[in-house]
């Protein structure tokens, strides 16, 4: 008896509303810090008072040191107040810095990873999904998101299963509606559609079942994405025996429309700047 739950049909399994914009500014990107500025708070109301709470920017922050703020104030030269003058002068290079964009590139640059997911459709053959999911558990770091097409011989609860055991690395999805190269009318097209748009990585592998890893294959792609590319496969012709990484936001709009069976090669000529990477016996492709 099934144990975990099965949506109707693809269509019906729901997504969320998010987006593949980027983030309205800087300040949004996980990782990037404050710089000591208060630039992120709006001006007071009228009226509205900071005493008490969180404070704006101030008109004269060199008081807070023990300055008036005058360029020519003279008077008594302690060591406390040329340490306070020091740190002032830091901060406004600081500022500066920052006014230029140079400290939160630097800090989005060294805290940007690209995330990554390996999507799969099983349509049956429950050896076959259970050895490609625990090679990719075993050699890679990527995401495992898989969409189970009517549980077909019970590849579905091995699909759960690993998805239970692994909670942090396998996401799974049931769907009663099988594969329409499985005399269902789940298309191809329409299963990766909802994988993409399920997944929130910015990088997306078009994976099939049938491909076991013996090493990490993922990794070489992703580093020739995170140079630029689109999208990064390996070898000629890419298929469903083939890894596809792409860059998900170019996948959502280059995925073939209507397919009802594979057409990771239609997706991967309307890629542009698209690269292949040669076969050799070290990446682990089985």
């Amino acid at each position: 008896m099934t144990s975990f739950p099965v949506w109707p049909t693809v269509s019906s399994i729901p997504v969320s509303a998010r987006t593949d914009e980027p983030p309205a500014s800087l300040d949004n990107l996980a990782g990037v810090s404050g710089t000591g500025r208060d630039t992120g708070r709006a001006p007071a109301a009228p009226g509205e008072s900071r005493r008490g709470g969180a404070r704006g920017a101030e008109a004269n922050p060199a008081a807070g040191f023990g300055f008036s703020g005058d360029p020519e104030q003279r008077g008594e030269v302690r060591e406390d107040m040329v340490h306070a003058q020091r740190v002032w002068d830091a901060t406004l290079a600081a500022n500066r810095l920052d006014d230029a964009g140079l400290v939160r590139e630097r800090q989005r640059a060294e805290t940007a990873e690209l995330t990554v997911t390996a999507g799969l459709l099983v349509d049956g053959r429950p050896g076959r999904v259970a050895a490609c999911v625990d090679a990719l558990l075993g050699h890679t770091t990527a995401h495992v998101l898989a969409l189970d097409l009517g549980d077909v011989d019970g590849a579905g609860a091995v699909l759960h299963e690993r998805a239970g055991r692994h909670p942090g690395r396998v996401t799974a999805w049931h769907a009663g509606e099988r594969a329409s190269w499985r005399a269902g009318s789940a298309t191809w097209s329409a299963c990766r559609a909802k994988l993409l748009h399920l997944d929130t990585a910015a990088v997306h592998v078009f994976m099939d079942i049938d491909l076991t890893l013996d090493g990490d294959a993922i990794t070489p792609l992703i580093a020739r994405i995170k140079q630029g590319a689109v999208a990064a496969g390996w070898d000629e012709p890419i298929g469903p025996d083939r890894l596809l990484a792409v860059r998900r936001s170019a996948a959502l709009r280059a995925l073939p429309e209507d397919s009802a069976h594979d057409a990771t090669l239609l997706l991967w000529q309307a890629l542009p700047g698209a690269v292949t990477l040669p076969v050799t016996p070290e990446i682990g492709l089985a």
